[in-house]
């Protein structure tokens, strides 16, 4: 069964090292990582124990050039992708890449909301839904949004793909951390970006089973953590944190 409009299908690094990326997220988040067998392109596949997550690839050739540094992107699975985009444009949002369709896959269209946050949206071939967004190790456990103006990306949000306000925590100064659920499940929150802080962006959290130990790898490898260990409500603990060549993600987990 294909997953219904507005959910979380699949998630992209795009990176300036593809080798170490690979090697480093393979140590932290316990993926395995394939080559995708698309011809003419290096796109490899991230795994967990129980199936394809995620996605990497090299930055498009000047990119660099053009201000894109690592990143990570998540794909919004859509019932028809250039009404989407239509849409998307109609709201305030923009075009990064104009819908097309690739072999095997699906047709996609890179976008980005009002706030000028990049994320794609996709229409799949397959009809199996996709789980890499699942409470589950080695997937995506919660998309978090921190952006310019939380009221106006709520609005974009839930009037493109049927995202529903949650409740909220208050966070001082920085306003509310606003739960957003979808088809009946809570999948993340919108929150208001600090001053001093990164542009405004998605950030994903990867479940692992050891906070302490993802942590560990992650300076270990290179990379360097932001934030945390640190407790959330429900007993587990997360870290934000960015690979080596500059990525920012964060993981989720228990503490042993």
């Amino acid at each position: 069964m294909r997953n219904i409009h507005g959910s979380f299908i699949w998630y992209e690094l795009l990176t300036s090292d593809p080798d170490a990326a690979g090697a480093f997220y393979g140590d932290v988040i316990g993926w395995t990582i394939a080559d995708s067998g698309q011809s003419g392109m290096d796109y490899r596949i991230l795994s967990a124990s129980d199936g394809a997550v995620a996605g990497l690839m090299k930055l498009p050739e000047g990119a660099g050039e053009a201000g894109m540094r690592p990143i990570w992107l998540g794909y919004v699975g859509v019932d028809h992708v250039d009404a989407a985009v239509a849409d998307i444009t109609r709201a305030g949002g923009s075009v990064h890449m104009p819908a097309a369709d690739i072999s095997s896959v699906g047709r996609i269209a890179m976008v980005a909301d009002p706030q000028q946050v990049i994320f794609y949206v996709m229409r799949g071939e397959s009809d199996e839904a996709s789980r890499s967004f699942a409470q589950t190790d080695g997937h995506c456990a919660w998309n978090e949004l921190s952006t310019s103006d939380q009221d106006a990306a709520l609005a974009f949000y839930t009037g493109r793909f049927g995202w529903e306000r949650g409740d909220a925590m208050p966070m001082g100064e920085m306003g509310e951390y606003r739960f957003i659920n979808h088809g009946g499940e809570m999948i993340g929150a919108v929150m208001n970006r600090t001053a001093d802080g990164p542009p405004p962006a998605w950030l994903f959290y990867f479940q692992v089973p050891d906070i302490d130990r993802s942590a560990a790898r992650v300076t270990a490898g290179g990379g360097t953590i932001h934030y945390g260990p640190a407790e959330i409500p429900g007993g587990q603990s997360i870290i934000v944190a960015s690979d080596p060549q500059g990525a920012l993600f964060g993981a989720v987990g228990p503490r042993h």
